[in-house]
């Protein structure tokens, strides 16, 4: 898909919310501040997109309780990381404050800022339906607040830390302002798309929330996105298969190359496909390559890849796609850190490489 053609369908999808009708949270539900003339709301009470299963242990945790005694232990760990996930929300007020505990008092590492691990960002929705960036809000220590500028009646979408856990967040507004929750609309594509890969995946190493290529891809695309990379554990076992097979998204894209030995890419790619579309009949699934800063394609892993998708299609498995690995990181060798983990420059290249993938398997609600 060539990139005008690519804008184009995201300037069709994200038009569809430059108006966004919105439900106020009753003010019986905030807590007044003894200080000033604030109330704070609890997170729970928004929209909160990227969430794939309601019973988790913790509110923000990205699986389900029950994963607890079937996931590997590092798995289960990285499952209470809040990466992708993001309150959307509407006020009457000018400026709000943000308050977020979270549960791990590491803040950064180090090669990622504490701004991308443990902080988060606040994006609003223009005119025209897009997102542009407000501010970000910086972590000092495990209870951290923050203040940012809005614009009134103005859809906001608020991401959450990408490698730390949150136990709590709080919305402060003036008293005599609304908060409201937006109401799905029907004009937009509400089923998402779901991620499941590696640490890139989960955000490493971007410098802000915000800026993880799923994040990007979900803004471009304007479609919710559920982040289900597992730091240095995207190892496709059946276990994770079945995990996913619960939901229902608008396309798999799976992304675990870096986390798996030719072996295991070789064992495990094809039956854990086969358990989605035995699941999903209908559903798209993107396999894809993994990133080169050499911009090597396809590299060894990539060749396994490409062998087992093609099997895969003679053994009749429909609508499974491949994603290239050509031009994800450039060719000038700075889309990293590390030689690994993309920078933002590198988020930027490899969000544009999957949107133009994307953008053509996301169908509208009326297809």
């Amino acid at each position: 898909m060539k990139l005008a053609s690519w804008i184009l369908t995201v300037s069709l999808l994200s038009s569809t919310l430059a108006t966004v009708a919105a439900e106020r949270v009753d003010p019986l539900k905030g807590t007044a501040d003894p200080c000033n003339e604030e109330l704070w709301y609890d997170g729970r009470l928004l929209l909160l997109e990227g969430k794939g299963w309601e019973k988790t242990e913790s509110y923000y945790d990205r699986l389900p309780a029950v994963a607890k005694d079937k996931v590997r232990a590092p798995v289960w760990d990285l499952g209470h990381d809040s990466a992708g996930m993001c309150l959307r929300f509407m006020t009457e007020a000018t400026s709000i404050q943000i308050r977020w505990t979270l549960r791990n008092e590491n803040l950064a590492m180090p090669h990622m800022p504490a701004t991308g691990v443990s902080g988060i960002d606040l994006y609003m929705r223009t005119n025209d339906g897009r997102w542009t960036f407000v501010n970000n809000g910086r972590p000092t220590s495990r209870a951290n607040q923050a203040s940012f500028r809005v614009t009134p009646g103005t859809e906001c979408m608020l991401y959450l830390p990408l490698y730390n856990r949150v136990e709590s967040l709080q919305i402060g507004v003036p008293k005599d302002r609304a908060l409201s929750k937006p109401v799905e609309s029907p004009g937009r594509q509400n089923r998402p798309i779901v991620f499941y890969g590696t640490s890139i995946t989960q955000g490493g190493c971007a410098s802000r929330p915000g800026m993880a290529c799923t994040a990007i891809v979900g803004r471009e695309l304007d479609v919710p996105v559920i982040n289900l990379g597992f730091s240095g554990n995207g190892k496709m076992e059946p276990e994770m298969a079945d995990l996913l097979a619960e939901l229902d998204p608008t396309v798999y894209v799976l992304d675990c190359l870096w986390n798996m030995s030719p072996a295991e890419i070789s064992g495990r790619l094809g039956p854990f496909v086969k358990v989605l579309r035995k699941a999903r009949p209908s559903t798209p699934i993107l396999l894809v390559e993994d990133s080169s800063v050499n911009n090597t394609t396809p590299t060894e892993k990539g060749a396994i890849l490409r062998r087992i998708y093609e099997d895969l299609k003679a053994d009749g498995i429909r609508d499974l796609h491949l994603l290239s690995n050509r031009d994800m990181l450039g060719t000038d060798g700075d889309g990293t850190v590390d030689g690994c983990h993309p920078n933002d420059l590198g988020m930027m290249r490899q969000a544009t490489v999957f949107g133009r993938s994307l953008a053509t398997l996301v169908a509208l609600p009326n297809h």
